[in-house]
């Protein structure tokens, strides 16, 4: 007969014991471990980006000790976006031309291009940046708009509609576009730095528009009558639009359903 396995020892269980606990020390240091993987990951991804850069400038952000525009080139007489200024005149089915009254009315103010009419206001820190820069650019060939106040041109005038046809203004105004890059200084280092840029050092690809001014203190820019056929694709579109304002083509950039006439500056009266 075989004889019966002895009982474990003492010692064997306190072995077994001490393993135990072994175990468990090594899992409750295993997350001590991964956090300490995990920290330098977080740390790198700290360092801001061009987008962050954009957002906190145009936020003002708290976080900024400064913001600045850093210009890198320009154009003088750069002409804005074609806007209709005037309520449309309407001459359908008429067989003669029709002098009509056009109340017209337009503003300009200094804007960037980081979003869809972002002005930044004189008294956040892009904003003084930008007046400071706009120094630069203005003299006394050149009076440009350097804060974010607005400058109006208003006035009547009695112009010509053509048979058939409808009317309105149309402006486009005179800017001095100034290109260049932003440059965001942190209060707190983010992986190691401070100074971070947008979209980067020596880019040219962010544009500031300073409106210009003429020397009577209204808008620069080019004014033109446009006539348009009745019944046609492009009055259509005006007239279903309820004279909203939309996106308008160019000076003599209409077609042939489209006729221009430019009207100087220098016959026009602010109201």
């Amino acid at each position: 007969m075989t004889a019966p396995t002895p009982a474990p020892t003492a010692p064997t269980r306190r072995a077994r014991s001490h393993r135990g606990r072994k175990k468990r020390v090594t899992l409750a240091l295993a997350p001590v471990a991964a956090l300490a993987v995990i920290i330098p990951v977080m740390s790198r991804a700290g360092a801001a980006t061009p987008s962050q850069v954009t957002a906190d400038c145009a936020a003002d952000s708290a976080e900024l000790e400064n913001c600045q525009f850093v210009d890198v080139q320009f154009k003088q007489n750069s002409l804005g976006p074609n806007q209709r200024v005037s309520p449309v005149t309407e001459n359908c089915g008429a067989t003669t031309a029709a002098t009509n009254s056009f109340a017209v009315s337009t503003s300009v103010t200094r804007t960037v291009q980081l979003e869809d009419g972002f002005t930044a206001n004189a008294d956040t820190k892009l904003g003084s940046s930008l007046f400071e820069i706009g120094g630069k650019f203005s003299s006394t060939e050149f009076n440009i708009t350097r804060d974010d106040k607005t400058t109006g041109l208003a006035f009547s005038r009695s112009d010509t509609v053509q048979p058939d046809s409808i009317g309105f203004f149309m402006w486009s105004a005179k800017r001095t576009d100034v290109s260049g890059f932003l440059r965001a200084t942190y209060k707190k280092e983010q992986d190691g730095q401070k100074v971070f840029f947008a979209p980067s050092e020596g880019a040219a690809t962010v544009h500031v528009f300073y409106p210009q001014i003429l020397k009577n203190g209204t808008p620069d820019g080019r004014l033109w009558l446009r006539n348009v056929k009745c019944g046609t694709p492009e009055a259509n579109g005006i007239q279903k639009s309820q004279n909203s304002l939309r996106a308008e083509p160019g000076f003599d950039q209409g077609g042939g359903n489209v006729s221009d006439v430019e009207i100087p500056l220098t016959e026009i009266s602010p109201s």
